[in-house]
């Protein structure tokens, strides 16, 4: 229908005020913005105007579309004397996802205050209703609604509702609901005369769900209530306030900040007067008599600035008071709950699981440099030894630097160069300890033998440097240094054929076949005033070969072969929409090392046997489907049989059901099975068991059963579990957009 201009110009005022009273509330939060000059679009069984009364309407049907709202109504008019648009008979407007309903809206287009009658909105980010017998905007961030219910429930009769006598809120700043009542199904279960909340769209200042726990040997009653602080845009903190009927209250805070746009961090601490009488030994290196109060505590302390994509400064510290702490505090702690296996996330930078598996905890500062073709880094660390019960013994590094060059062409010619430079200061309260510098350059001459082989020989000339500082030796004996040359031959192949299939979404198969053998001499070199603190000297073959930081024999003399066989398959996946995603099914590799030496050792007045052939090395990695994986790290001696076996399995079905499997063995130490269950018993019914069990010491660590069920809008579980020193049950309730309470 053709309509004037000013009539087109006031209708649109009209939705576009209504619109405002709906997405400017706190409920629909979200940045929706509409052009001014968005067009708008009028459908109506009549339109009219009354001079007499100076306002403009439409009759019958009214359909508005105003930029991506839409407005539906039986009437609609504007009173443009006293500035009042008014939408009844069932109005409804809706946004995107979001929406308002209601018998009559109302809105006053000049100062953008108004109300709906009888209505209820929806909140889709959220999935979130509210309803009110008059949801009042009554001044630019200020809403009153009366009988407000609140649900994340679909349906007209939710399983849980929020519910009062009258609500007022601040967008921004805070709300009150009066005579407050939690409902399920129309029956009031909790209920509290007055109750405050945030109503921000921005991050919130405000108490977070609690912690609360009961376990019946370690800790007895156990509640944690954090709070979190809004300070600015770029800084927060959060305050932990917890409480162990055994062992006393324990403080924790936390902060997080940007500092400029290059510049963050999170810095955490704790601190508690421990209570709890403790007598305990674990091993031959670990024990406690605790009769009196212990000051318990931690702190961590992650900053990063980029300078830019080269250039780093970074900071990892993370100390606790005592090595029990984490066998103490092994059910809940901050390190626990914040762990991460990735950094995506600037502000959660936990790479280790704070339990009484931790068997020791690295601190580091470093600063990094890269250049073109040479990076250097400099680097403190520290190492706390949870096996003992002071780190005297155990050795630290107090700085390292290290120059790396990376490999390069030399000059013009077909050789490469590389270049390591390290310097170290190990540092230990007891035993050897002192300066170490390692200058280790690489030259090497990469060549092709026709297209199925090629040949690398490498040579690499190590000058190491020491001075101990300790007092173990005399003043002749404190430094040294040795030249230590290795020389390498690298020949490999490849060998692969492509196969045409028809199976499931594979259209090609690629098989490759991979041989290497590699070859490492090391001259010996005097082992005489060699200090245990210097790290294993490294070789061609070190990726064959276990690492071992406090060997006193790092300058080992090499004359060995290594060989390495590889097969992967890969798969091309065809879709309706393109062709080249791959996916790797399978890995399979088989590695040895032959010593030479060992084989042409005199046998002349030895005990022993010659052992030239090492432990074989077997990788497979296993993933033919979405829903099975399977992975294999073992070694297998030819003298002696397996040594170590560790296996990983993943199975899932399009239910939801999964199941994770891991069995871990080194000979005379480890023999670890772990298992994790999750079945499906109904739409709304899961069921989950783990189980940990430590068989080298014929103990289960943990047990744990437990059921949840899930509604739309809410979800209950319930969880059993044993571990070796107690017996813990929790009950988990959730509700949707309110976040989960444990208990």
């Amino acid at each position: 229908m053709n309509l004037p201009i000013r009539l087109r110009q006031y209708i649109g005022m009209v939705t576009g005020a209504i619109f405002v009273l709906c997405v400017s509330s706190n409920i629909f939060a979200q940045d929706i913005k509409v052009p001014a000059d968005a067009p708008v679009k009028i459908e109506a069984d009549n339109l009219s105007y009354d001079n007499e009364r100076d306002v403009y309407s439409a009759f019958g049907n009214v359909v508005i579309t105003y930029g991506d709202g839409v407005l539906t109504a039986a009437n609609v008019e504007f009173d443009r004397k006293n500035n009042l648009a008014t939408a009844e008979g069932g109005a409804f407007l809706k946004m995107a996802e979001d929406s308002l309903a209601g018998d009559k809206i109302v809105v006053n287009v000049q100062n953008k205050t108004g109300a709906a009658y009888n209505a209820k909105a929806f909140y889709a980010r959220n999935h979130f209703y509210i309803k009110g017998d008059k949801i009042e905007k009554t001044g630019e961030n200020s809403y009153r609604i009366e009988k407000p219910l609140a649900t994340t429930c679909d349906g007209e009769n939710p399983d849980w509702q929020l519910a009062g006598s009258e609500m007022e809120l601040t967008v921004e700043g805070y709300g009150w609901l009066k005579n407050a009542r939690l409902m399920t199904k129309g029956v009031p279960v909790i209920y509290t005369p007055l109750i405050a909340f945030p109503a921000k769209t921005k991050r919130q200042t405000g108490l977070l769900f609690p912690y609360l726990a009961y376990s019946r040997d370690k800790d007895g009653v156990d509640v944690e209530i954090p709070f979190f602080w809004a300070i600015n845009p770029q800084m927060d903190a959060t305050f932990y306030s917890r409480y162990i009927e055994k062992r006393g209250f324990k403080e924790g805070a936390e902060f997080r900040y940007f500092a400029g746009s290059k510049s963050f961090g999170t810095l955490y601490g704790d601190y508690m007067e421990d209570n709890k009488h403790v007598t305990e030994t674990i091993g031959n290196t670990l024990s406690r008599d605790w009769q009196d109060m212990h000051r318990r505590w931690s702190f961590m302390v992650n900053h990063q600035t980029n300078f830019d994509s080269q250039f780093y400064v970074r900071t990892d510290l993370r100390r606790v008071s005592d090595a029990w702490y984490f066998r103490d505090f092994n059910a809940h702690n901050y390190y626990l709950t914040h762990y991460t296996g990735s950094e995506e996330d600037p502000f959660r930078k936990i790479p280790f699981q704070g339990n009484e598996s931790l068997r020791s905890l690295e601190s580091s500062a470093r600063v990094f440099k890269g250049w073109n073709n040479y990076n250097v880094m400099a680097r403190v660390s520290s190492t706390d030894d949870f096996a003992v019960n002071n780190n005297d013994r155990t050795l630290q590094q107090y700085p390292e630097i290290v120059l790396t060059g990376i490999k390069q062409p030399l000059f013009s010619t077909p050789v490469y160069f590389e270049f390591a430079g390290h310097y170290d200061y190990f540092y230990r309260g007891e035993g050897s300890r002192g300066h170490y510098v390692d200058l280790s350059p690489t030259i090497s001459l990469p060549f092709n033998i026709s297209s199925y082989a090629k040949i690398t020989p490498q040579l690499t000339v190590r000058e190491i440097y020491w001075n101990r500082e300790d007092n173990a030796f005399d003043s002749e004996n404190r430094s040294g240094s040795r030249t230590i040359y290795n020389a390498g031959l690298t020949v490999s192949s490849r060998l692969s054929r492509v196969f045409d299939v028809s199976i499931l979404n594979w259209d090609k198969v690629r098989h490759e076949i991979k041989p290497e053998v590699f070859y490492s001499y090391t001259p010996g070199v005097r082992q005489d005033n060699i200090p245990d603190y210097l790290p294993k000297i490294s070789s061609l073959l070190d990726p064959f070969t276990s690492f071992n930081i406090n060997n006193t024999n790092v300058l080992t003399e090499q004359n060995a072969l290594a060989w390495s066989l590889t097969n992967t398959v890969t798969a091309r996946i065809k879709d309706k929409t393109r062709i080249g995603n791959y996916l790797e099914l399978l890995r399979f590799k088989l590695f040895q090392v032959y010593d030479i030496n060992e084989a042409r050792k005199e046998m002349a007045g030895s005990t022993g046997d010659r052992r030239p052939m090492s432990d074989i090395g077997m990788e497979l990695d296993l993933k033919p489907h979405s829903y099975l994986s399977f992975a294999a790290r073992n070694k297998y001696s030819p003298y002696s049989g397996w040594k170590e076996m560790n296996y990983d399995l993943a199975i899932s079905d399009w239910r939801g059901d999964k199941l994770t499997f891991g069995y871990r063995y080194t000979r005379d130490s480890i023999e670890e099975i772990n298992m994790d269950l999750k079945a499906v018993i109904t739409e709304r019914l899961s069921g989950q068991f783990v189980i940990r069990r430590d068989q080298f010491n014929n103990q289960t660590v943990e047990t744990t059963v437990g059921l949840v069920y899930t509604e739309q809008c809410w979800g209950v579980g319930v969880a059993y579990t044993k571990t070796h020193d107690d017996e813990r049950i929790m009950l988990k309730i959730s509700l949707a957009g309110l976040g989960m309470l444990g208990i």
